[in-house]
């Protein structure tokens, strides 16, 4: 027992907190049948309620189950209170006032000031509570008595029996055996107890005796019907019907005419009464279980009306921003793959061994020539600011997507200048021209090799031929030749040395500085959405309480529980895409530690020979023209996502997106249109009305195929190239715009 009374204590609590979320008005009923119920959950005694129409006798009835005129009675409707009447050793009367004032007397005489209608039948309003106490055995067994004023009279009365009827374990309802039940009387039947969960009445039939003998038996099954067709919830083997002729029932307690008591009805309905009671009072939660089960529905119902709306709300919310986070998740990743592959490009690029591979042979020629200046700015520089603006193009769309922190220009120095003395020469009295730079161009010939040194080789011998030249003489002056050009090539290792390892040093902190702007940070969610998720989460809260409650005294609901919804988490929080790099170890790059090993020379020199024979353009190989692809694909998409960023409802709009893709386009209108598309379709390969897929695929294909750097150096099948490429993208245009 003292189990289950926590059990309800809990509940009541559950109650009272759920609908404080609501915000009731104090006055309206469903705040008022809260506070009833989850006082007449925790309240220990069995509660027995009389009600009915005025000057139907309530008062009389209960008077003559006490055995005296406990409560006041009259001819007009005098009960303006409830009055609960519970056992004490004596009569004696307790009135609460709302100012908290309490009122203490022997007797019930205080009631006439406190406990009846004034002259303008109006209930106080300064009365919160009436309770008589009196000495009957029957209250000692932890009943008590609700005599409830009439009904029928003024709304303020009937508000009152209304609320006060869910703290009632049991009703007794009056009915008037001269009069049929009015429709007011049978509505109030069906909205005051049934449908609220009071199923547990008892009807009493007042004023039988005053009708006449063949009348009486007709009037009683009448209201046995009434009674039957309430579907009254009582203990099996009871009536829910029983006449009791009030008035003269009390005068005979008041007598102590027990024959009189037992013809009025009053000791047949009394022993019904004390043993529905007995049968009831032990199990008093299968009798408020129900009414807190119609009461907390309503609870639930109001819950979900400002719950769902305010989830659906945050839900949006939430999806907007992951759709959002999203794709700046992946533009940034995007921007960091092309970024990681220029400078993988670059830093490739920078290593030692690929400079000397690629510009050395040209540089020595370049410098002995003394036209180092011009090989700079027009060859090497050319070739690193390519790379590096490659590199640094994608900095400035991570600016313009996230506006972190602008990017720097990603610059690399050259070194100073090298310089070259040159040894003295051996005597000749042969008179050879410019013989510095005849030797510095065998030199580099004889030294290098391969496609470079030969065109140098080639230069010098036609230099050489012009003179006739002892064999002995040639071989003297080629030990020179070979002195110079080594001395030149050592200058142009060492600056190329000091280029790569300084190059590769801004590098690696430009690097760094990367990670400052390919980033963003999450947004902060505003002030007015954080605070509707906190009170979603506690009228959440509240009504997976409830329903807990509900559940640990078996009431069933037909709601599910709320499942917690998450906090957001995205509050001061960045994102960097940090995929695997790959790491250049300064400690173990063979290539870098020459570097670091090999001392700069300063040296200088001004030598002057003839040019070698122009090179052709080399053609770019496929790698070139599949790295320039990609780097359109990659701009590709991120314009895209640039528009989803722009576009309202983005999330609807990539599902719809995606959807759409493996549609076929909408139909053309115009025949025109149609033959315009069928030819684009027919240049690119494709059947009519292919996806955008496979349009985009097919695109992709005839581009790494027809792309006029691949014909650079074979005139006819570059302008048929040239001719292909703008049919190509005439097509993909005329298809992508569908």
């Amino acid at each position: 027992m003292q189990q289950q009374y926590e059990d309800y204590k809990d509940l009541a609590d559950s109650l009272k907190s759920a609908s404080a979320l609501l915000n009731l008005e104090r006055k309206s009923q469903l705040h008022q049948d809260i506070i009833t119920i989850c006082n007449h959950l925790v309240n220990p005694s069995f509660r027995i309620a009389v009600f009915g129409p005025f000057n139907h006798g309530k008062s009389t009835l209960l008077n003559a189950m006490l055995g005296n005129r406990t409560l006041p009675i009259d001819l007009i409707p005098t009960t303006g209170a409830s009055i609960s009447v519970k056992y004490g050793s004596d009569v004696r009367t307790r009135i609460m006032l709302v100012d908290s004032t309490e009122i203490y007397r022997s007797g019930t005489e205080i009631l006439q000031q406190f406990a009846i209608l004034d002259g303008n039948r109006q209930m106080r309003k300064d009365v919160a509570s009436v309770e008589v106490f009196c000495p009957h055995p029957f209250l000692e067994t932890g009943v008590e008595f609700l005599d409830l004023p009439g009904t029928n009279d003024r709304d303020e009365q009937d508000n009152l029996v209304r609320e006060q009827l869910l703290s009632a374990d049991l009703v007794i309802q009056l009915l008037d055996a001269r009069k049929l039940m009015t429709l007011g009387e049978r509505e109030n039947l069906r909205d005051w107890l049934l449908d609220r969960g009071i199923k547990t009445v008892i009807f009493v039939a007042n004023f039988l005796n005053l009708l006449e003998p063949d009348e009486q038996k007709q009037v009683q099954n009448r209201l046995l019907f009434v009674a039957e067709s309430f579907r009254a919830e009582l203990p099996p083997g009871f009536s829910n019907l029983y006449r009791v002729d009030a008035l003269p029932a009390l005068r005979a307690r008041l007598k102590g005419d027990v024959a009189a008591a037992n013809s009025s009805g009053l000791a047949a309905f009394e022993t019904a009464l004390q043993n529905i009671v007995g049968i009831l009072q032990p199990n008093r939660g299968s009798v408020r279980l129900p009414r807190v089960q119609a009461i907390a529905s309503q609870i639930q119902l109001s819950l979900k009306t400002k719950i769902d709306p305010l989830a659906l709300e945050i839900k949006s919310f939430n999806d907007k921003q992951n759709s959002k986070i999203e794709i700046k998740q992946k533009a940034a990743n995007l921007i960091y793959k092309g970024f990681a592959t220029s400078i993988g490009e670059l830093r490739d690029w920078l290593s030692l061994p690929k400079l000397l591979t690629k510009y050395q042979a040209d540089a020595a020629v370049a410098l002995a020539e003394n036209k180092f200046k011009d090989w700079q700015t027009n060859i090497f520089k050319k070739d690193l600011n390519q790379l590096q603006l490659a590199a640094v193009k994608w900095l400035y769309q991570a600016y313009e997507f996230f506006q972190e922190e602008r990017p720097q220009d990603l610059l690399i120095p050259f070194p100073s200048e090298p310089e070259v003395i040159l040894p003295p020469k051996p005597n000749n009295n042969d008179d050879l021209s410019e013989p510095g730079s005849i030797a510095v161009g065998g030199g580099i010939g004889w030294l290098l090799g391969g496609p470079v040194g030969a065109a140098v080789v080639g230069s010098i011998s036609y230099l050489l031929n012009k003179n006739i030249q002892k064999q002995d003489e040639q071989l003297a002056k080629e030990s020179y030749h070979q002195e110079v050009a080594k001395l030149c090539i050592t200058a142009i290792e060492d600056y190329l040395s000091s280029f790569s390892s300084q190059g590769l040093s801004i590098l690696a902190e430009y690097e760094r500085q990367a990670e400052k702007v390919i980033c963003f940070e999450f947004s902060q969610e505003p002030v007015e959405l954080t605070n509707k998720r906190e009170s979603l989460q506690q009228l959440q809260n509240g009504f997976n309480g409830l329903l807990r409650e509900l559940e640990k005294v078996k009431i069933l609901s037909n709601h599910q529980f709320y499942k917690e919804i998450p906090k957001y988490t995205n509050i001061n929080r960045k994102y960097s895409p940090q995929p695997e790099r790959v790491k250049i170890s300064l400690e173990k790059d063979p290539a870098v530690k020459q570097q670091q090993e090999k001392t700069a020379k300063n040296t200088r020199t001004r030598v002057e020979s003839v040019s070698p024979p122009p090179k052709a353009s080399p053609s770019p190989r496929p790698e070139e023209v599949e790295a320039k692809f990609r780097d359109w694909e990659l701009n590709e998409e991120i314009v895209r996502m640039k528009a989803e960023m722009r576009t309202p409802g983005s999330q609807t709009s990539k599902q719809q997106n995606t959807t759409q893709s493996n549609k076929a386009p909408n139909q053309p209108k115009t025949q025109t249109e149609k033959d315009k598309i069928t030819r684009a379709y027919g240049i690119l390969g494709l059947k009519a009305y292919a996806s955008q897929a496979e349009v985009k695929q097919a695109y992709r294909t005839l581009v790494k195929k027809w792309h006029p750097d691949l014909f650079v150096n074979q005139p006819q099948l570059l302008k048929q190239a040239q001719e292909k490429m703008h049919l190509v993208n005439d097509a993909y245009t005329i298809l992508s715009d569908k």
